[in-house]
């Protein structure tokens, strides 16, 4: 805000007005003389008397408004902090009551919310600890239940391969009693029927032996000395029930170990048989012995279903698992498994591929550890029926045409003690020598521990004329012999139901 100029103004003209008068006086009472300079000191003294007058009253004017603003901006300044100080105050209990008004509501909040948490944790908690004893519960079931089966799997296990070693005994038995009864009759037709049963009772030895294998019973037996190539073949053709297109190419001297004898002997039944099984009727199954560095390779080769790639694997896994589970077994398919058993124990190869007759070959690798070369067991003719069946004679001993398919004898007539036939049924109980099986008062066969078909051939032998190392009476004339074959290839080509089902 400027000041007014009017009273400034009116200041300097009354100075000037006064000043003025003085001047003139001072002129015209000065004298002539002096009336110039006077006049000239006059004027300027009236001049700077009026400017100061001016000047001070300007001043005084500037300081009045000055002061008049500087005590109205004081005032409001005053007023506009007493404002803003009310205003302060008024919101400084405004948020105290908010804060008041928030804490409190979280204060009642997180009540809750804890109260809720607790209840929720203290729920939470006691379904935990039911569904805790309820897990317990179950899992205590479940695992009664486990060990209950598991009891009752090794109960039934126990029982199979007690009835397997059973088995064993009565099919031992009873192929001692076919065999004595072969020494007794000459009758064609007798002769025939009887060589049919005694096949027949080794394929139920070799099943026998096969439930043993898989229950882990003691299967087969122990020979004395080693058994020659030619008599492990023999043996396993006797086993199954095609034999008569079995055609084995062997022309090895090597033998295999006694103890390992009848575990490859039964493993190479069962590649025989599952072969067979899966070829046609009129076709052959090729057997081939070849020497390598790694051991010994025998090779099953057919000419039936070729298998997949898929089912070559699944094979292959069947006789190469490390598990002993059960659960994936049929009722039917049992041959794989066996083997895969037998392998494992007396570490055999066994592996499969495409044939080059159409079919699926097998290939089984006996390690140097079963090989020997030293004192053998003699190997006898092949079973007469093992050829093709024509009317000419056979170039065999009466031995081996009696003995029938089911007698792949390694043993010769000459027995030595501790060895048996690993044609026939093998006993799951000890080697040594008993009695016949007799009935107890439980109406089941009771025998001595260690019976053997051997013990019982050699018993049977010793009650025979001519001592146990008689040899049977032979038939001279070509035409019995010829109707005796006639009669046995009558009798073994029999369409009967294979008593195994398939293995592959």
């Amino acid at each position: 805000m400027r000041p007014s100029l009017r009273p400034t103004a009116l200041a300097l003209l009354v100075s000037a007005a006064v000043t003025g008068s003085l001047c003139l006086w001072a002129v015209a009472a000065a004298p002539a003389s002096v009336r110039t300079p006077v006049s000239w000191g006059a004027g300027a003294s009236a001049l700077l008397l009026c400017v100061a007058v001016a000047l001070t009253v300007h001043a005084r004017i500037t300081a009045r408004t000055l002061r008049a603003l500087r005590t109205a901006d004081a005032e409001r300044f005053t007023a506009e902090i007493s404002r803003l100080v009310s205003t302060s105050a008024a919101e400084a209990q405004r948020f105290t009551a908010d804060t008041a008004r928030i804490k409190a509501a979280a204060a009642t909040e997180t009540s809750r919310v804890t109260a809720e948490a607790a209840e929720h944790v203290a729920r939470v908690t006691a379904e935990a600890d039911a569904e805790q004893a309820r897990l317990t519960a179950e899992n205590a079931r479940l695992t009664e239940r486990a060990r209950r089966s598991e009891t009752e799997r090794s109960a039934a296990v126990a029982a199979c391969a007690n009835a397997a070693g059973r088995m064993q005994a009565l099919a031992t038995g009873m192929l001692a009693d076919l065999r004595e009864m072969e020494h007794r009759h000459t009758a064609e037709d007798v002769l025939g029927d009887l060589l049919h049963l005694d096949h027949r009772t080794a394929q139920a030895g070799r099943l026998a032996d096969s439930i043993a294998v898989l229950t882990g019973a003691r299967s087969g037996r122990r020979w004395a000395k080693p058994i020659v190539m030619e008599s492990i073949l023999r043996g396993a053709m006797g086993r199954i029930g095609g034999y008569q297109r079995i055609r084995l190419h062997s022309t090895s001297d090597v033998a295999i170990a006694g103890h390992a004898a009848e575990g490859v002997m039964h493993a190479l039944a069962e590649l025989l048989d599952n072969a067979a099984n899966f070829s046609p009727p009129t076709a052959e199954v090729h057997v081939y012995v070849e020497e390598v560095p790694a051991g010994i390779v025998i090779t099953v080769e057919d000419s039936g279903l070729v298998m997949s790639d898929v089912q070559l694997r699944r094979a292959e896994r069947a006789v190469a698992a490390r598990d002993q589970d059960l659960t994936g077994l049929s009722g039917t398919r049992l041959g794989l498994a066996v083997v895969g058993r037998l392998a494992r124990k007396h570490g055999l190869t066994v592996s499969f591929r495409p044939s080059a007759r159409g079919g699926t070959g097998a290939l089984m690798m006996l390690p140097h550890e079963l090989i020997s070369r030293g004192a053998l067991l003699p190997a006898v003719p092949a079973p007469a029926a093992a050829e093709r069946p024509e009317p000419e004679p056979v170039h065999a001993s009466a031995r081996s045409r009696d003995a029938g398919p089911g007698q792949g004898d390694p043993a010769p007539d000459t027995r030595e003690e501790g060895t048996a036939r690993p044609g026939s049924a093998p006993d799951s109980a000890s080697e040594t020598t008993g009695s016949v099986p007799r009935f107890g008062e439980s109406g089941l066969p009771k025998r001595r521990r260690g019976r053997t078909l051997a013990a019982a051939e050699a018993r049977n032998g010793n009650a025979a004329p001519g001592g146990a190392d008689s040899p049977r009476p032979r038939t001279t004339d070509p035409k019995v012999q010829a109707a005796r074959f006639s009669t046995f290839s009558q009798a073994v080509r029999a369409n009967t139901p294979h008593p195994e089902g398939n293995t592959r």
